[in-house]
């Protein structure tokens, strides 16, 4: 399920978050469903369980999953998810002044979010 790319520029903490985060608009994930353990999912990517709880740091911070002592971890309930967005809302302001200053029109940066919003709703 989850794919690591060792050549990517992306830190492998950032590419867990990023696919949990496509799982969950997927729908592979649903509210209260459970997310392996830092543990197992180490095991599963062949990598440092280290990476792995940097990644679910990251994503308890940004209220996508919950940890419950002594119960594991779970994907958080929507509108805890939902409550987060105007950090998210800063980093694409970001984006778009860099596809802004690389040139690109407000035609094609649409015509780019719109494929991608697409891919995010299509079911691999």
């Amino acid at each position: 399920m989850f794919k690591i790319d060792l050549k990517s520029n992306t830190p492998i903490y950032e590419q867990i978050v990023n696919q949990f985060k496509e799982y969950i608009l997927k729908g592979y994930f649903k509210p209260n469903d459970a997310v392996p353990s830092v543990r197992k999912l180490a095991t599963m990517l062949e990598i440092n369980p280290n990476t792995v709880a940097k990644a679910y740091k990251e994503m308890e911070i940004q209220n996508l999953i919950v940890t419950l002592r002594g119960k594991g971890t779970f994907i958080s309930d929507i509108n805890e998810i939902n409550s987060n967005y105007s950090v998210e809302l800063k980093k694409i302001r970001s984006i778009l002044a860099e596809l802004k200053l690389k040139g690109l029109s407000n035609e094609n940066i649409i015509s780019l979010i719109s494929d991608e919003l697409n891919n995010l709703e299509r079911v691999d």
